[in-house]
């Protein structure tokens, strides 16, 4: 031992001091001393160890350290302390809990050693403890300041990917998507949901859509939807709030509360979905033990408050996903308007390609079930009563309802349906749940009640059809239940729809009463039906042209004479009233001719040299010709006009009569040329204008090969029967001129 002496104190000295201290500083140290044989039975203690304790030395000599220690410590001194002693022969800093008399815990760290004799057992077992409160309490704060820090990494890691995966998002659902599952693994919850605040219809009171949930179980889920309906979400402030399964709830949600604890779910947390402080919906999970948590840290029924960092991880997210909501709604609207300009921009021109009324209906409805709806049903006012002109349905197999249902027109119909309601009341009707009470009202009778049931409708817009201050009709749409009832938006589409529908009706009908006047008009001009002659069999026709309202100048003529025919075709250039004007004036001229029997040729000489006295306007093409019936004897001129067509024994050929100036152009040097033949019993010649063989995707001479092929094949020679072939092969539902037909037969 190395000491200091010489030094003395008041109380007997440094010397004395030193003579005692082996055995003072073992019983007095600032550390506990305790000796224990195999097994832990305590044989020595010093004072200090005794005092930790709060025990008197005779009652801790004898019994075993183990029972010192907490039930913790005892379990770890048995499984790791004595097998790690007896294998290492020393431990170092052993961090154990003693058990005071009073019942309170000392940390301490213990350093041990094992005396083995010369054999190697174990002889005695000495040990050291040091009291660890103070570091014991600086590794806790330690420990917490660590696991705080990796919670709020953890915090930080799941807010980065939250606005990560939220900056992809282009729709609600991909927003909603995102938000549960991030915040449900956030906070280890056993389920979430997020529901988003609706518009109102009609200025009503905003409603809440549940846009997507996760891990909810389907009672719960039920229990949950009925709590939203029912206010429970928006009656809480704006801020997180929890909601705990206890008594309170049981007596305000009965109902939820006994699904929470079914679910075994003890907490729900409600975080509002913000942005610029207006709420936008909410977020909701629901914590509790999950399925295969075996043990719980957790007295039952108690939970402790969400720590306030989660409060603010939630408050953050909430707002994230309300501004994640907001673009995700503008690039929806902005989505949606560019649908709705497309599809009202393809209805337009397909509407400005319609020929009429019908097919301009006809379009439409087709257009709006591809697109718009799964019903649409189209009533348009005529002059004899409203009358339905399309009715179409999205399911091929459905489309026979609407056959029936086309049958039955609008004045059969209730008061109460809305197409009625429409178009008496000029403005639109939406029906936005059409229970079985409504179609009961709408409906007439028991089988118009089962085919509006058989539809399965969930909505009903009716749109009247308005132009120029005239109510001209009504345009229906439907959905059924698979596609859902109508949204705001698709009102307004349909009633662009309708207004688009309306104004083409509107000039359709204007152009349909044009047409058939002008027509009209034109039939006015052209001779009766072909006078009886024996001996011949004759046939015409006139097809006005498709394409405009004017009249045309086309016209045809059958003369009976005293020993023949005189017959005449032509086409007055122009299509308009001045060309109709012109052919009504140079039919009467001609007739006027014929009382002195001229000669064709002759005929065109006599107009040529008189067409500036008559005050024709227009130039003309034309063709006279004479038959005698009993001889056959026929003689031809043409002024500018297509060769006539004759059919013998089968075959087809164009007559040679040459032609000379248009009626109306400067006289030419010589008379016209006249053909002369005999036409045979049996042969049928055709007269015909240039719209019959030249169109706008054709040339004439193409056209007049393919009247060729067709007057040939065509196995006929009566003249009605060649004229109604001749027209099928040639024509179409569309012309751009008209057509005027004469056939003749020498019977």
């Amino acid at each position: 031992m190395i000491a200091v002496v010489g030094g003395t104190d008041g109380e007997g000295g440094l010397d004395r001091l030193l003579d005692e201290d082996p055995a003072d500083l073992y019983e007095n140290a600032p550390m506990g001393y305790f000796s224990a044989v195999p097994g832990g039975r305590v044989v020595k203690a010093n004072r200090t160890f005794c005092a930790w304790l709060g025990r008197p030395a005779e009652e801790v000599l004898g019994a075993r350290f183990q029972d010192f220690l907490t039930p913790g410590g005892q379990v770890y001194a048995e499984t790791h302390l004595l097998p790690l002693l007896r294998m290492q022969g020393a431990v170092r800093e052993i961090a154990l809990d003693l058990r005071r008399a009073d019942g309170s815990v000392l940390p301490c760290l213990v350093n041990a050693v094992e005396v083995r004799d010369d054999a190697g057992a174990a002889v005695l077992l000495r040990a050291t403890v040091f009291e660890a409160t103070a570091r014991r309490r600086y590794e806790r704060d330690l420990l917490a300041a660590r696991r705080a820090a990796e919670e709020s990494e953890a915090r930080s890691r799941v807010l980065q990917h939250v606005v990560s995966d939220l900056a992809a998002t282009v729709s609600v659902e991909d927003v909603a998507t995102v938000i549960v599952q991030r915040s449900r693994a956030a906070l280890r919850a056993r389920g979430a949901a997020l529901v988003v605040v609706v518009d109102g219809e009609e200025g009503g009171a905003p409603g809440l859509r549940f846009v997507r949930t996760d891990g909810l179980p389907p009672t719960l889920l039920e229990e949950f939807r009925a709590t939203v309906d029912r206010g429970l979400v928006r009656e809480l402030p704006l801020g997180v709030r929890s909601v705990p399964l206890d008594e309170a709830l049981h007596r305000s949600r009965p109902g939820l509360a006994a699904a929470m604890a079914r679910a075994a779910v003890t907490e729900l947390v409600v975080v509002p979905v913000t942005a610029d402080s207006r709420q936008l919906g909410v977020l909701a999970l629901v914590l509790g033990e999950g399925v295969g948590d075996l043990i719980s840290l957790h007295e039952p029924g108690e939970r402790p408050p969400l720590p306030e960092a989660d409060v603010d991880l939630l408050r953050t997210i909430g707002r994230q996903a309300g501004q994640a909501l907001e673009r995700a709604r503008l690039h929806e609207e902005t989505s949606r308007q560019a649908e709705r300009a497309a599809f009202l921009l393809e209805a337009a021109r397909l509407l400005a390609g319609a020929a009429d009324v019908t097919e301009t209906v006809e379009r439409l409805a087709a257009l709006a079930v591809e697109r718009l709806a799964d019903v649409c049903v189209i009533d348009l006012v005529t002059e004899v009563g409203t009358r339905r002109t399309a009715a179409r349905h999205r399911d091929p197999a459905r489309q026979r309802l609407l056959d029936e249902l086309r049958a039955r027109q609008l004045p059969q119909r209730s008061d109460d349906h809305p197409s009625v309601r429409a178009l008496a009341e000029g403005r639109t009707q939406w029906v936005r749940s059409p229970d079985d009470a409504y179609l009961r009202r709408i409906t007439v009778d028991e089988q118009h009640l089962a085919i509006s049931r058989a539809l399965e409708l969930a909505g009903l817009v009716a749109v009247p059809l308005v132009a120029d201050g005239r109510r001209l009709g009504v345009v229906t749409f439907g959905a059924d239940r698979a596609r859902g009832s109508f949204t705001a938006a698709d009102v307004e589409m349909a009633e662009q729809l309708g207004l688009q529908l309306a104004l083409v009706v509107a000039k359709a009908q204007r152009y349909d009463l044009e047409v058939r006047t002008s027509h009209e008009l034109q039939a006015s001009l052209l001779p009766a039906s072909p006078p009886e002659v024996p001996g011949l069999g004759i046939a015409v026709r006139y097809l006005p042209a498709t394409y405009g309202v004017e009249v045309g100048g086309d016209f045809y003529d059958v003369v009976p004479l005293a020993d023949h025919v005189a017959l005449a075709v032509g086409d007055v250039v122009g299509h308009d009233i001045t060309a109709a004007a012109s052919m009504g004036q140079l039919g009467s001229v001609y007739r006027a001719l014929l009382v002195d029997g001229p000669a064709p040729s002759a005929v065109i000489d006599r107009l040529q040299a008189s067409w500036s006295l008559l005050g024709l306007q227009r130039m003309a093409t034309a063709l006279f010709a004479s038959l005698a019936p009993a001889t056959g004897q026929l003689r031809m001129a043409s002024a500018g006009h297509l060769p006539p067509l004759l059919l013998s024994g089968g075959t087809a050929s164009y007559l040679p009569v040459v032609p000379t100036r248009m009626l109306g152009a400067p006289p030419a040097p010589t008379p016209a040329v006249e053909w002369a033949g005999v036409l045979a019993a049996g042969d049928t010649l055709l007269l015909y204008t240039d719209g019959l063989v030249e169109s706008r995707t054709a040339d004439v001479d193409e056209g007049m090969d393919r009247l060729l092929q067709v007057a040939a094949s065509a196995g006929t020679s009566e003249p009605d029967e060649l004229l109604d072939r001749v027209l099928a092969e040639l024509t179409g539902p569309h012309r751009g001129d008209d057509i005027a037909l004469l056939a003749l037969t020498r019977r």
